[in-house]
């Protein structure tokens, strides 16, 4: 038998100005066949579980298409064109399939397909026909919408934030694959549509509140007859009719009892939504909690959080800590120029008004002038042995140079946007993180795996930007209504 293996993957944050383009993905993965192995085979991605979990078996696995970018702006219209007329001519040549493995996001968003995860899945479907089973695998961060359900036999979400357990979920994809295919099981799925947005800060897994749901929907899997279930945590920062939190639950061959124990979980998050909602700290009370903490002291920014597609080079905390000329503090910024202009003028010298980050756009801070020391040069490029968040192991952030203010805020200028889901990427620069009070990492869970080990204590700041932790603010004019918190909502779960 043979399956195959599709994934189109983009995080598209549609209050972002710029749109995410065909280059985006050529950066990242734009993958077709035998090309897709080196990549995945074993990496800590869904994908490469897909091939793990095949290998267990006597199913041969067949790479067909795989794109990736990293979260951004809405995708172009042309951009979609061409990765869809990509991916059929590869399906077109990829012989008899017996069934598919696929990995959207589940928050994709175009120009013209504002549900771009169902939008392809929908294709998909009509193009391999109704008996052909797919598996599908989604971001926690998805918009799931029904349509994305109708396509596939069974969907699985991701269960942790930090996302370090993505090439289970493949694996676990690929297993429930391979008895569909033995004809063991017939899934059957159903899906509970809360109308309730979990606000990202809240959403690390392992913690309350989230952490008790989870464990609910542990308990379910005791059930023989339940095959998986999913917790949608949902992405804020698209504005979709789809956007919120919903629940998943797939079993064998029961419609009623999987809608029934869908429906449960959307009541226990209903009934307990007010814990779902946003603890706001402000800069200003997150520098004077951080003065009395033993350090590193963690700054997740995020309002500039990379992993949610921002610019990546907010300076909101970086003025507050230049203003008050301390604490020792590090920070990256994705700035081409300031970092070209630090190479040029070499390590040990110093260049007078560097003007570092606060150039994308105006939402995120001016920016920081300041007279800085050169430190040090790289080429960017790192790798990561460790589990971590998104599964990458390779790192690119081009040209980079790290330069210090007299102050003792360290600053590490990216020609790259990168986000901070490994300390390799202060390490292999010669970063030290016990030499800091502060670590400012542009995310709000996904840098925990990997800072969490070095960084004592951590704090969530409430900084302004197009991944603002404070929804309320957004204009929103597709999602759904009523939506808590933006509207009250009954206390029960109507259908």
């Amino acid at each position: 038998m043979r399956v195959g293996i599709i994934s189109i993957q983009h995080e598209s944050n549609t209050f972002i100005q710029t749109a995410t383009t065909l280059n985006d993905f050529k950066y990242d993965v734009l993958a077709t066949g035998e090309k897709i192995y080196p990549i995945f085979e074993n990496a800590a991605h869904e994908l490469g579980g897909f091939f793990a979990g095949l290998a267990e078996t006597e199913i041969e696995a067949v790479p067909i298409f795989v794109a990736r970018a990293l979260p951004g702006g809405t995708i172009t219209k042309e951009t979609v064109s061409t990765l869809i007329h990509l991916l059929d001519n590869e399906l077109s040549q990829a012989g008899k399939l017996d069934g598919l493995l696929v990995a959207p996001h589940g928050a994709g968003v175009s120009e013209q397909e504002r549900d771009l995860d169902g939008y392809w899945l929908e294709l998909l479907r009509e193009r391999v026909g109704p008996e052909i089973p797919i598996v599908c695998t989604l971001d926690a961060h998805a918009n799931l919408s029904q349509k994305m359900l109708d396509a596939c036999d069974s969907t699985i979400v991701y269960r942790s934030n930090p996302h370090i357990d993505q090439r289970d979920r493949g694996i676990e994809a690929a297993r429930l694959m391979y008895r569909i295919l033995q004809d063991e099981i017939k899934p059957t799925q159903a899906a509970c549509f809360v109308p309730v947005a979990i606000n990202i800060e809240r959403q690390h897994t392992s913690s309350e509140p989230c952490a008790s749901l989870y464990q609910l929907a542990d308990e379910m899997l005791k059930d023989a007859n339940v095959l998986t279930n999913s917790i949608v945590l949902g992405f804020p920062y698209a504005d979709v009719h789809e956007m919120g939190s919903s629940f998943i639950v797939v079993t064998d061959n029961d419609q009623i009892r999987a809608q029934k124990l869908a429906d449960q979980l959307g009541q226990t998050l209903i009934t307990r939504r007010e814990e779902f909602q946003a603890h706001l700290t402000g800069i200003e009370k997150a520098l004077d909690q951080a003065e009395k903490m033993e350090g590193p002291v963690c700054f997740l920014d995020m309002g500039d959080n990379i992993g949610g597609g921002s610019p990546a080079d907010g300076t909101a905390i970086l003025h507050a800590i230049h203003q008050r000329r301390g604490p020792t503090s590090f920070a990256c910024l994705y700035d081409p120029a300031a970092a070209k202009q630090a190479i040029d003028t070499g390590v040990g010298n110093t260049l007078q008004a560097l003007a570092m980050g606060g150039k994308t756009d105006d939402q995120h801070g001016a920016p920081l002038i300041a007279d800085v020391t050169v430190l040090s040069i790289h080429d960017g490029h790192f790798t990561e042995s460790q589990v971590r968040h998104g599964g990458k192991t390779e790192y690119d952030m081009g040209p980079t140079a790290v330069v210090q203010t007299k102050f003792g805020l360290t600053v590490m200028l990216n020609s790259h946007r990168t986000p901070p889901f490994s300390l390799g990427q202060l390490t292999s620069c010669g970063i030290k993180p016990a030499d800091y009070q502060i670590l400012i990492a542009k995310g709000v869970q996904a840098p925990l795996a990997a800072y969490r080990p070095v960084c004592p204590n951590l704090i969530r700041v409430n900084t302004p930007g197009v991944t603002s932790a404070d929804i309320e603010q957004f204009q929103y004019k597709n999602r759904r209504q009523p939506l808590f918190p933006f509207e009250q909502i009954e206390q029960e779960l109507t259908s």
